[in-house]
């Protein structure tokens, strides 16, 4: 029996259940690819799959839209594929494991995120295209691929052969928020090359975790704990008591999921093991101390490892190593000054790796200003340089600006009214929303974002509500038929 087989609406939930099971993490959608081919064939509807992997499909307006403006329906189908410690799964290869809650309110999966981000914008897509009997204009299915790493399919997407007036972007996470615009951003990849020494000593397995982590975009305002810089200031306040080695450090999943937890490799001298665990049972008490509202959760571990010999940075490049992480710019570097509570700029760390002999730090950089944006990547630059390593800029992409003269908001609006009672939010967001891209590449496209209720996505905490996945599905076929003019 299928988990999800009697949640309504029905069409929507099993193929939102079939997209689970097939694995598609960022850079690992070609069987989802596959699927949306096969589904599009067996609908007899016009597709095309480009280099890229992004599937596009159309349909024809049903009786009496034949005429009217074509609209986009759009989504990603790519994932943050992140899963706890203890989870068994392997993201590249196995489905996940869907559930309800007790309450019958929420989709999860047991151990991984869900991809609700952007699954369900994908199982709209196609339930309305295989229902004859919905009232709608001619339909453009645009379902890119690698959102969530930059938003590189929007970008290598060629718009030639659509015609879209409206664009219906459902990759929004907040019931009854519309958004009218959004940030844009890049990844920043700092790369420093490290020499690599074998030590004699006590051996130590550290890390952090238990975090709340959460989407670098979203929730970058909320003072939640990074693990990456965790481990920075660990480095750098336990080397002032007491000298070691480090080696073997990974923080971090996504560039733009706020890592949750960090783990490292460290060795002292036998002298100066017990000095070395106090200092760091010291800062685990600070450390708890500061986010006990934020991070309750937080937990330090420290355990001695059966072999006495390492492989650790040198003292130099452990050096060089704590200047990057605690002067390299991250969180929040400017609220946005005309709208109260919103952020304009921002970075987040969300990989940290030492790969044999060299350290990758890789950001994810966001700002609804581009000279802003700039800026801060500048810092990043020079201060990459100073150190002696290199960097590399991938993914970056526009801000999407509010158009005022918008018809869709109108429209959008009027329809959440009808169907609730209750007028909807309209605003910006500070993260990187494909509407941004579709707005360059086809000027005068009249774009929203919504979508259902969704909880700590990219985290394996992540949930869907039920009941406003049926209501936003409602939403979308009562604005599709509104569009007819």
């Amino acid at each position: 029996m299928r988990v999800l087989e009697k949640l309504e609406p029905a069409n929507v939930f099993s193929y939102f259940e079939d997209i689970c099971q097939i694995p598609h993490g960022s850079g690992n959608t070609k069987q989802i690819g596959d699927y949306l081919i096969r589904f599009a064939k067996a609908h007899k509807l016009k597709c095309r799959r480009d280099e890229s992997g992004n599937v596009i499909m159309w349909k024809k307006g049903s009786p009496g839209y034949e005429k009217a403006p074509a609209v986009m329906l759009q989504g990603h189908i790519d994932m943050v594929a992140v899963k706890d410690a203890d989870c068994d799964l392997n993201l590249k290869t196995d489905g996940l494991r869907l559930a309800i809650t007790k309450d019958g309110e929420w989709v999860y999966a047991k151990g991984t995120s869900l991809g609700g981000d952007d699954g369900i914008a994908v199982a709209y897509a196609l339930a309305i295209l295989a229902d004859d009997s919905l009232k709608h204009p001619p339909l453009e299915v645009v379902l890119t691929v690698d959102e969530e790493i930059g938003l590189l399919g929007a970008a290598a997407l060629d718009t030639g052969d659509l015609k879209s007036k409206y664009l219906l972007n459902m990759d929004s996470e907040d019931d009854g928020i519309f958004l009218t615009s959004c940030a844009g951003g890049a990844t920043f990849e700092c790369r420093m090359p490290v020499s690599v020494q074998t030590v004699e000593g006590v051996v130590y397995e550290w890390s952090v975790k238990g975090l709340k982590g959460g989407h670098s975009g979203s929730d970058i305002h909320l003072g939640r704990a990074n693990a990456n810089l965790i481990f920075g200031r660990f480095l750098s306040e336990v080397s002032e008591k007491v000298t070691f080695w480090t080696g073997d450090f990974a923080g971090g999943e996504k560039d733009n999921a706020i890592p949750n937890l960090c783990r490292a490799l460290f060795v002292t001298a036998p002298e100066d093991a017990v000095r070395f665990e106090d200092a760091a049972a010291s800062f685990a008490k600070i450390l708890k101390e500061e986010y006990k509202t934020v991070e309750p959760d937080m937990v330090f571990s420290l355990s001695k490892r059966s072999e006495t010999m390492a492989a650790v940075l040198n003292e130099y490049d452990k050096q060089r190593l704590i200047s990057l992480l605690e002067h390299m710019p991250s969180g929040i570097q400017r609220m946005m000054p005309d709208i109260p509570g919103m952020v304009q700029t921002s970075l987040n760390m969300g990989i940290l790796r030492l790969r044999k002999r060299e350290i990758s730090m890789t950001f994810s950089v966001r700002s609804a200003s581009g000279t802003e944006k700039t800026w801060l990547m500048k810092r990043m630059k020079d201060l990459t340089r100073l150190i002696g390593g290199k960097y590399e800029i991938t993914g970056t992409y526009s801000a999407w600006e509010y158009n005022p003269d918008s018809k869709l908001q109108g429209i959008m609006s009027q329809a959440y009214e009808e169907l609730t009672g209750q007028k909807p939010q309209l605003t910006g967001i500070h993260a990187g929303v494909e509407c941004g891209i579709f707005t360059e590449k086809m000027p005068g496209i009249d774009c929203i974002s919504y979508g259902p209720q969704m909880m700590d996505i990219h985290t394996a905490r992540e949930k869907l509500n039920i009941p406003s996945v049926r209501k936003n599905y409602e939403l979308t076929l009562k604005v599709l038929e509104k569009l007819k003019g």
